[in-house]
């Protein structure tokens, strides 16, 4: 598909939330790595663009090594012997301006250039791929798509990553393109979408219907798990996917969309228009509408009431498959006790990951019968 070059302007809103969304990721991302001492950690950046636009604010490839110099006492501390940085910039100019932007960045921080090892491709996506998916399937990896259209989206290109255990990924995909084109020969060819399912659901909901339709297609046994936020562009709808196995990484990926939007943490703009509901409350002639955090706060004790008793290892993956971070179950469970409809006998629920698995026993969550 072809697109403009994003690159011979400053960045738009768009196009920084999700470079600060896949920044603050890789903030959370890489520590785990370390902190384990893995000898060689992968990062993979396949349509890079230049490194910097034209204001000179980075671009993914620059951000990824200033996450590296954040956390470059801790690396050597850990022994990590080596990080390596896969770049691929298809477009001459381009490629270029990155490879002389990474040289830059290289000379002038020579702590990170210790530390890195690059390589800067000039291939065509469907080229370089295959080329690199030995060394993801090798290695604990990141993998960074942001493509200017829908090239990487075929079920083909992300089966193969859901056969790799140590691979986190987010790509970027302009949904809207699916409303458009969705029926033609060309776009059945990356992703098969039914249509009557995209035109039932609201033009604002099309990155979510996409996401639900590629994680459709996922094996069901699959441990693979997809979340959507959307990004809103004048009157277009685009959007990032991301997918991990470890319900960490679900964790900390949950706890930076939401810190980017803490009123729904799926989307840049107020995609459920739960700031309108908010006001509604005040409005007693109007029927009362929940918020995005209130019906899960509903659907959480309404799941307790079902089951009765529960484990904090249960509550905590109800809480990630919800697409809610842990604050959020963390602070309704509490509320719940405090009015009495629960019980628990620790200080806490325990929702947190080594508690949940690796903790001396669970914490039973028991509902209370309330009359």
């Amino acid at each position: 598909m072809g697109g403009r070059n994003l690159h011979e302007k400053a960045f738009d809103e768009a196009t920084l939330a999700k470079l600060e969304i896949f920044e603050n990721y890789t903030k959370s991302w890489l520590p785990t790595f370390v902190m384990q001492s893995s000898p060689v950690i992968c990062i993979f950046d396949l349509f890079a663009g230049t490194g910097y636009d034209i204001n000179g604010v980075p671009g993914s490839p620059i951000r990824i090594l200033q996450v590296i110099k954040q956390f470059i006492g801790e690396i050597f501390r850990k022994n990590v012997k080596s990080i390596r940085l896969y770049l691929n910039e298809y477009e001459e100019e381009k490629y270029v301006l990155l490879k002389a932007a990474i040289e830059k960045f290289l000379a002038e921080n020579k702590d990170v250039g210790r530390i890195v090892t690059y390589q800067i491709d000039q291939k065509d996506f469907n080229v370089i791929y295959p080329e690199l998916l030995p060394i993801i399937s090798q290695f604990p990896s990141l993998v960074f798509l942001d493509q200017n259209g829908v090239k990487f989206t075929n079920i083909e290109n992300l089966l193969k990553l859901e056969k790799t255990s140590q691979t986190d990924f987010l790509f970027f995909i302009s949904s809207s393109y699916f409303k458009r084109f969705g029926e033609t020969k060309e776009f059945s060819n990356y992703l098969k979408i039914d249509a009557a399912v995209l035109k039932s659901n609201p033009y604002k909901f099309i990155h979510e219907v996409v996401v639900k339709a590629i994680a459709q297609q996922l094996p069901t046994n699959t441990k693979l798990r997809l979340y959507p936020f959307s990004i809103k562009k004048q009157t277009n709808i685009y959007g990032l996917v991301f997918g991990a196995k470890h319900p960490r990484a679900v964790e900390k990926f949950l706890n930076v969309v939401w810190e980017k939007n803490p009123i729904n943490g799926i989307a840049n703009f107020d995609i459920n228009e739960d700031i309108a509901k908010s006001g509604l409350q005040f409005n007693l002639f109007a029927e009362p509408k929940r918020t995005k955090i209130e019906k899960f706060n509903e659907l959480l004790e309404s799941t307790l009431q079902e089951h009765k008793c529960v484990t904090n290892k249960f509550m905590y993956l109800f809480t990630l498959e919800q697409g809610h971070p842990l604050k959020h179950a963390n602070a309704h469970l509490k509320y719940l006790k405090k009015v009495g409809k629960i019980y628990y006998d620790t200080r806490t629920p325990k929702l947190g990951y080594k508690e949940a698995y690796k903790g001396d026993e669970p914490v039973s969550i028991n509902w209370v019968n309330v009359k």
